[in-house]
């Protein structure tokens, strides 16, 4: 008979397989079980629409009483834009709830439970309990600090490089590495760099996935130097969010509200002030922040302990050259004890490129 472990793995493989399309809601995948039989099957598809368990109860009918459910996630016990799971779970007379991961929310972090045992339901919390908690790090991130979580990503030559010492940059990594950075903006709400990538490169910072989503374009530029002719003020493909310093230029603030950019001034005098960012954003709603800007943005919010999670492409190349840039500037860290070292990390293999993912020791 297969394992509780068995039938929650396949929850979370229906989770993840909507990774890009809930936020800022949780990745949530269900599973109902009855007599050794599948009978119900759900994730949670979009923001504002029924929950995974109310899929998986709606596939399974009748078929779900007295049987067993898997959540990836506790079930709500709230009111918010669709009703509480945790009732309809007690409505449909299932007799076990088995969870992955409590709700991270410390205001209803455990209630779900309570309704279900008062309920006289069994329930058994914490099976893939790990796997649960990195699928949705970004909503856990997001709806106890109300900031972003924060990627940071950067491709380079085995020596570190993002470009020649001439600015040539086209291109360090291969096509399917490339591939694998557009599926991730996908992923993510909101993409960032600095306003000298702009002015450099001219990028379109879109996703080129199919069936994928364009994340907000946010632009470091602290004076307002964006090109009135840049693409990111130009081609409609997404919306353009500009962070900027409290000395910006009142007149080219008109002209880039004008053609429907959204600035926000921070408190930075002369400077964006990334703390500032992080707050506004979370306030509108933002709960995912994908960085790949040049070295001196990346050191700005390193060096300020803002990033979550670093992911690194390295070719297997090497470029040299004193002058040439890294991803990695800024005044750096003065003693070796004080870096930053990043844990959990993985290696993954792209075509000839290598993939780095690790978490910043906080």
């Amino acid at each position: 008979m297969p394992s509780h472990e068995f039938y929650m793995d396949l929850a979370l493989s229906n989770a993840r397989s909507m990774k890009g399309q809930t936020d800022p809601n949780p990745l949530v995948g269900s599973v109902i079980v009855n007599d050794n039989r599948i009978v119900g099957v759900g994730a949670h598809l979009k923001a504002g629409e029924p929950h995974a368990e109310i899929h998986a109860l709606r596939m399974a009918g009748e078929a779900a009483r007295g049987g067993t459910i898997y959540v990836t996630l506790e079930p709500c016990s709230h009111f918010g834009r669709t009703g509480p799971c945790a009732q309809a779970i007690i409505d449909a007379g299932l007799k076990e709830v088995i969870i992955a991961a409590l709700d991270p929310n410390p205001l209803v972090s455990g209630n779900g439970v309570k309704m279900l045992e008062d309920a006289g339901i069994n329930v058994v919390s914490g099976i893939r309990e790990s796997d649960s908690l990195k699928m949705n790090e970004v909503f856990n991130k997001f709806i106890t600090a109300k900031r972003p979580f924060v990627t940071l990503k950067a491709a380079s030559t085995l020596d570190g490089k993002i470009a020649t010492r001439t600015l040539d940059s086209k291109w360090i990594t291969s096509e399917g590495a490339r591939r694998d950075v557009h599926e991730m903006r996908s992923e993510n709400m909101a993409i960032l760099v600095g306003v000298g990538t702009v002015i450099e490169d001219d990028p379109a910072l879109t996703a080129r996935v199919p069936n994928g989503r364009n994340p907000i374009r946010v632009i470091l530029d602290s004076s307002l130097r964006l090109p009135a002719k840049a693409k990111v003020i130009n081609d409609g493909a997404a919306e353009t969010w500009i962070f900027t310093s409290r000395t910006y230029d009142r007149a080219k603030g008109v002209q880039l509200v004008n053609a429907g950019i959204r600035i926000f001034v921070t408190s930075g005098e002369t400077r964006t002030d990334v703390n500032d960012l992080l707050r506004i954003l979370g306030e509108n709603g933002v709960s995912s922040l994908f960085i790949e800007g040049g070295g001196t943005v990346n050191s700005a919010f390193l060096e300020n302990g803002l990033i979550d999670k670093v992911v690194l492409y390295f070719a297997p190349k090497l470029v040299g050259g004193k002058d040439a840039p890294t991803f990695l500037e800024g005044n750096g860290f003065a003693l070796m004890k004080d870096a930053v070292e990043l844990t959990d990390g993985e290696f993954t293999k792209i075509g000839k490129d290598f993939k780095f993912t690790g978490y910043p020791e906080k």
